[in-house]
């Protein structure tokens, strides 16, 4: 079985849902500026906020998020140890992750959660847009 492979694509989607998360919000505050409707979208504006919201709780709790645990089990079977240096691992691992102590990303996860919030109650989704 391609473990390394499947790894690799549990790291693409991995990067693909932080920038959903990053970026998302970017737009949401960039189209609230200027006035996009698409902003107000109920679906894209619930599961912006639930994917954050999770990632908060996770934080919180000190556990480690789903996809990092079953990358790292992936890369196990494959019998890597640690960091292997494929093209895509290497790359997406020094833009994804960092060091820094747990309580780091808690305070920053719920800063960035705070105003998702925030920006959810001042600029509310809508039904149909």
């Amino acid at each position: 079985m391609p473990y390394q492979l499947l790894a690799d694509a549990i790291l693409v989607l991995h990067l693909l849902l932080a920038g959903f998360v990053v970026l998302g919000f970017a737009l949401i505050l960039l189209g609230i500026w200027a006035r996009w409707s698409w902003v107000h979208n109920r679906i894209f504006r619930m599961t912006h906020l639930i994917v954050m919201g999770i990632i908060v709780t996770q934080a919180w709790l000190g556990r480690l998020c789903p996809l990092t645990v079953w990358e790292n089990e992936l890369r196990e079977k494959a019998g890597q140890s640690g960091y292997a240096e494929t093209f895509v691992q290497h790359w997406l691992q020094k833009i994804l992750f960092y060091e820094a102590e747990p309580w780091v990303f808690a305070v920053i996860y719920t800063i960035f959660g705070s105003a998702v919030l925030i920006c959810w109650a001042a600029v509310k989704p809508r039904e149909k847009s």
